[in-house]
């Protein structure tokens, strides 16, 4: 175990637990730990915002830890309201619906729901796919750029957008018309579209998304079947809260 680390977490949950502030001493004798590790626990999670100082010195915790509890509680709260949404959709266009969210540059697959067709597209409940590469990504981070981008994005397959400025113009886009499509820019023989879901602060928490096997996804498929993934997406993002 990391002791550093662990000595300023127990700083941090008493400090939230309690609900007061508190002064270094009688900090450091509820934890029992030495006052001058205390201090320095205390130094560092001021600098990066998970504490604040009163004018008499003493220390509580900041929104800050909100507002990452809040993010938790989103999605699994999402998860929840987007299951009905989602079999509807999915008994609606026959076509492989999934939940996803974005870690970094990752998205992840909350909920997989199958195509009952026989050629279907393939996908991993759990698993992870590049957000860039895929239309419920491109859909979450048209809600929410990074700050910071790579001089080049990883390349998958031929049709891989690898360029930050043509991706951009692409993300410009996605937020005008209300959804995202990936022709086999992951996988290819895949294509698939995708809607981000805001909460109640219009935030991108998650994506609706669907995956389909190019030979059935040409140009009129894909706008029909983003247009249901938008309508899916605002239902579940009203249901969380969100007013437009």
């Amino acid at each position: 175990m990391e002791r550093t680390l662990a000595k300023g977490l127990q700083a941090l949950e008493l400090l939230a637990r309690s609900g007061r502030a508190w002064g270094v001493t009688p900090l450091a004798r509820a934890l029992q730990l030495p006052k001058a590790n205390v201090y320095r626990s205390l130094r560092t999670l001021l600098e990066l915002g998970y504490v604040k100082q009163d004018e008499n010195g003493e220390y509580r915790a900041s929104l800050k830890l909100f507002e990452l509890g809040s993010g938790v509680v989103n999605a699994i709260d999402v998860r929840q309201a987007a299951l009905g949404p989602l079999n509807r959709l999915a008994e609606a266009t026959h076509e492989t619906t999934h939940l996803a969210t974005r870690d970094g540059w990752d998205i992840l697959y909350l909920v997989k729901i199958d195509s009952p067709q026989p050629v279907r597209a393939y996908s991993e409940l759990g698993g992870r796919a590049p957000a860039h590469c895929v239309a419920t990504g491109k859909a979450l981070l048209a809600h929410a750029e990074p700050e910071h981008w790579p001089a080049r994005l990883p390349r998958h397959t031929e049709r891989t957008i690898v360029e930050p400025a043509r991706l951009r113009t692409q993300l410009a886009e996605i937020r005008r018309i209300g959804y995202a499509i990936n022709r086999e820019e992951w996988r290819d023989g895949v294509g698939g579209v995708g809607a981000a879901i805001l909460d109640r602060h219009g935030r991108p928490v998650a994506a609706v998304g669907m995956s389909v096997p190019i030979a059935r996804f040409n140009a009129t498929t894909a706008r029909a079947l983003g247009a249901q993934a938008a309508q899916t997406a605002a239902s579940i993002s009203s249901e969380l809260g969100y007013c437009p």
